[in-house]
């Protein structure tokens, strides 16, 4: 004999809030996607993207947290710890992308910000 586990059933306002809060990142997530395929430089394509994503996977943490803590009677930490992961990860890799990026622009004489980390030059004076 087979047992089937019956799906707990939620109440209305908790679906609709969970649908609410996955749809919401998910909308979020294209629309970094379209930043990224949209944006003419890869500093603004790659700024998009990983800024919505973060935002977009914290909406769908708190939807996947409520419904699995609703649905198991007990909190449900473990998309927590993936958000968290996320959150830590993409601005860090972020950041490195568009410093190499940077250094590379520099490197082939592209007009972009000097670097702050080298010294400026002094003026001349010239002594009479």
């Amino acid at each position: 004999m087979t047992e089937t586990v019956a799906a707990a059933a939620l109440p209305l306002w908790l679906e609709i809030i969970v649908a609410t809060l996955v749809l919401a990142g998910a909308g979020l997530a294209l629309l970094g996607s379209t930043g990224l395929l949209r944006l003419p430089t890869y500093f603004e394509r790659v700024h998009a993207p990983s800024i919505i994503a973060t935002l977009g996977c914290w909406l769908i943490m708190h939807g996947t947290v409520l419904y699995f803590s609703v649905a198991d009677h007990s909190l449900a930490l473990h998309a927590l710890l993936i958000a968290v992961f996320v959150a830590i990860t993409v601005p860090i890799m972020s950041i490195f992308l568009m410093r190499a990026a940077l250094f590379r622009a520099r490197q082939m004489g592209q007009n972009v910000p000097p670097s702050l980390s080298q010294p400026k030059a002094a003026p001349e004076t010239k002594d009479s």
